[in-house]
C-alpha cells in the first residue's frame, strides 16, 4: 500500500533539492538540462517581484514531487502554477493532484480567484504545458482546468556556421548607419531607457525581462538607436540561457531591417556560449522569425485556467 502523500510548503533553502528533483522529473532533455536556471528564475528571482510559494509532496521522508506557484504582479486575483514536477515512478498515484489542490488553496488564501496553468511573466520557464508532457495535460483536464489558449516556441539552428540564424549583419548595419541608426550591445546604463521604451511601446512585462537580460552572465541584449532614441531591442537569457526574447521594434521603424539585425546578433551571442540551438520563447510573428533566422515552430504549449473553488 502506498504511503500517504503529505504536501508541505518548502523554504527557499531547499531550492537545490528542488533542482535535483526537477533534473530527474522533467522528461524533455532540454528542460532537465536547465533545471537549475528554471528553479532560479521561478523562485528566488521571482520572489523579489511577487508572492511565490514552493510546495513539496512527500511519501514518508522522500520528496517525490514539487510545485511552484505565484500571484500575478499585474492582474489582481490571478494566480499561476509555474512548475509541477513528479518523479516518474510516482506518477498516476495522486501526487500531482495533491500538489495542485494544495496550490489552489494557498493561492486562494492570497485573494486569488482564478488559477492559470501558464507562465507568469517576466519570470517564467514555459508559456504553459508542453503538449509532450501528456500526464500533465491529463491531470489538468481531470481537475477541471479549461484550455483557453495555445502558444509555441520556435527553434533557431545554431549548429553550423551557414545557418540562416547566423547570417552576417554587417551589410545591414552599414545601411542602417547611413540612416543614422546605431546598433550596439546594451549596457546596464541603458536599462532605464530600454524599460521605458518597452513599457510605453508594448506594455506588458518586457521591462522586467530586460532587467533579467542586460548585464547578467549568460544573458544579454542588443539595441538600435538614433540620436539617443531607442528604436528597438532584442534580448536573451532572462528566463533560461537557451531562450531568446523578448524583442521589439518601434512601429515607425518596422520594415527597416532593425529586427533581423538585432535577432541575429543575439543568436550569435548564444552560439558563442556553446549552444547549438536557441528557443524563441512564446513566439509571436512566425513569418518574421522564419524569414530572418530560418526558425521553425517546435514546442507547442496548452494554457489552462480554472476558477478557484469550481468543481
Amino acid at each position: 500500500m502506498d504511503a500517504e502523500i503529505i504536501v508541505t510548503e518548502l523554504t527557499p533553502d531547499l531550492a537545490p533539492t528542488v533542482v535535483r528533483l526537477c533534473a530527474q522529473a522533467l522528461d524533455l532533455p532540454e528542460d532537465a538540462a536547465e533545471a537549475a536556471p528554471i528553479v532560479d528564475v521561478l523562485w528566488p528571482r521571482a520572489a523579489a517581484d511577487r508572492p511565490v510559494v514552493g510546495l513539496g509532496a512527500y511519501r514518508g521522508e522522500d520528496l517525490v514531487g514539487v510545485l511552484l506557484c505565484s500571484v500575478s504582479s499585474t492582474e489582481p486575483g490571478i494566480g499561476h502554477v509555474d512548475l509541477v514536477a513528479v518523479l516518474p515512478e510516482h506518477r498516476r498515484r495522486g501526487v500531482g493532484r495533491a500538489l495542485l489542490r494544495r496550490a489552489e488553496r494557498v493561492l486562494a488564501e492570497r485573494a486569488v480567484t482564478e488559477v492559470l496553468l501558464a507562465g507568469n511573466p517576466p519570470y517564467y520557464a514555459w508559456p504553459g504545458i508542453d503538449v509532450r508532457y501528456t500526464p500533465a495535460v491529463c491531470a489538468a483536464l481531470a481537475l477541471g482546468y479549461q484550455q483557453d489558449r495555445t502558444a509555441w516556441n520556435m527553434t533557431a539552428d545554431l549548429s553550423y556556421d551557414g545557418s540562416p540564424a547566423l547570417r552576417s549583419t554587417e551589410a545591414a548595419e552599414r545601411r542602417l548607419a547611413d540612416q543614422g541608426v546605431t546598433v550596439r550591445r546594451a549596457e546596464p546604463a541603458d536599462l532605464q531607457a530600454l524599460a521605458a521604451f518597452a513599457r510605453s511601446t508594448f506594455g506588458g512585462a518586457w521591462d522586467g525581462e530586460l532587467a533579467g537580460s542586460v548585464g547578467r552572465d549568460g544573458a544579454g541584449c542588443h539595441l538600435a538607436e538614433r540620436d539617443g532614441e531607442v528604436l528597438g531591442f532584442a534580448a536573451y537569457g532572462s528566463s533560461r540561457p537557451s531562450w531568446f526574447g523578448p524583442m521589439g521594434t518601434a512601429p515607425a521603424a518596422e520594415g527597416s531591417g532593425i529586427g533581423g539585425v538585432l535577432l541575429r546578433r543575439c543568436l550569435r551571442d548564444q552560439q558563442a556560449t556553446g549552444l547549438d540551438r536557441a528557443q524563441i520563447g512564446w513566439a509571436g510573428p512566425v513569418p518574421f522569425y522564419s524569414g530572418s533566422a530560418g526558425a521553425r515552430i517546435e514546442r507547442v504549449f496548452f494554457l489552462y485556467r480554472r476558477a478557484v473553488g469550481a468543481r
